[in-house]
């Protein structure tokens, strides 16, 4: 909330671009009415057993949805790590946001609730 207007308070520039991502990394494909094809499905990886082909996996799938659906930025690196023993994945997404020469750095940890 806004302090001043008690309105929803507005992300501009990389919080924006950042907030996006993120929405995108975490919907899952068919979650989104009228958008069937928007989202993710890294969630579904959790469930896998865990190996390097699972973090493979999941970095072409994040590298592709934000490649396609966010045009405001120019991807730099997508890394996937993960511990196996707490059904964690620790994704940290560069990325330069159009007209910005700084790169802007995301973190998202996912893990698994039921």
């Amino acid at each position: 909330r806004h302090p001043v207007s008690n309105d929803v308070s507005r992300k501009i520039n990389e919080e924006a671009v950042k907030e996006s991502i993120k929405n995108l990394v975490l919907t899952d494909r068919g979650e989104r009415p009228f958008q069937p094809e928007l989202g993710c499905d890294v969630r579904s990886l959790l469930f896998d057993n865990v190996s390097e082909d699972t973090f493979e996996n999941a970095r072409t799938m994040i590298e592709t949805t934000i490649q396609s659906y966010e045009p405001r930025c120019e991807l730099l690196s997508v890394d996937v790590t993960g511990r196996i023993d707490t059904n964690e994945i620790n994704i940290t997404i560069v990325f330069l946001v159009i007209n910005n020469e700084e790169p802007t750095t995301l973190n998202i940890l996912l893990n698994r609730v039921r």
